[in-house]
């Protein structure tokens, strides 16, 4: 029994660092991919493609990593994940369509950006996560 639970904090702890490996390179890579044109290629159109395209690609990675993650959590621990991930997309879609309607009928003085959107994802899935460990502990 004491293997098969070091297996699986080991096979737990190795996703979890894949993940974070492939999650700060995609991170890196958006970086590049946005201020790269200003900064380091002055508006290459070629090199900006190729950029978004490698950011693209990493993403995907970055997908497979995070799926890998999440077969090897426990039970609880991935309905955990599973709900908060569903909240996140509920609210994403919701609030992202009313946010974009407020910007077509010009009811709102900006434009609506798709950062306010993934930071709204961002804090909904945390939030999820953090009451989900409190309510099953």
């Amino acid at each position: 029994m004491q293997k098969n639970r070091s297996d699986w904090t080991t096979r737990t702890k190795k996703n979890t660092i894949q993940l974070a490996f492939w999650t700060l390179t995609w991170i890196v890579s958006l970086v590049v991919a946005t201020f790269g044109h200003l900064f380091l290629w002055e508006s290459d159109s070629i090199i900006s493609i190729i950029a978004i395209f490698i950011n693209l690609i990493i993403g995907f990675g970055m997908i497979v990593a995070n799926k890998n993650h999440l077969k090897g959590l426990d039970e609880m621990q991935q309905k955990i994940q599973l709900d908060a991930m569903a909240i996140s997309l509920g609210v994403g879609i919701v609030c992202g369509i009313s946010y974009s309607l407020l910007d077509q009928t010009n009811l709102i003085s900006y434009d609506a950006e798709i950062s306010h959107l993934i930071i709204l994802m961002g804090l909904t899935y945390s939030a999820g996560t953090i009451i989900g460990r409190i309510r099953y502990q």
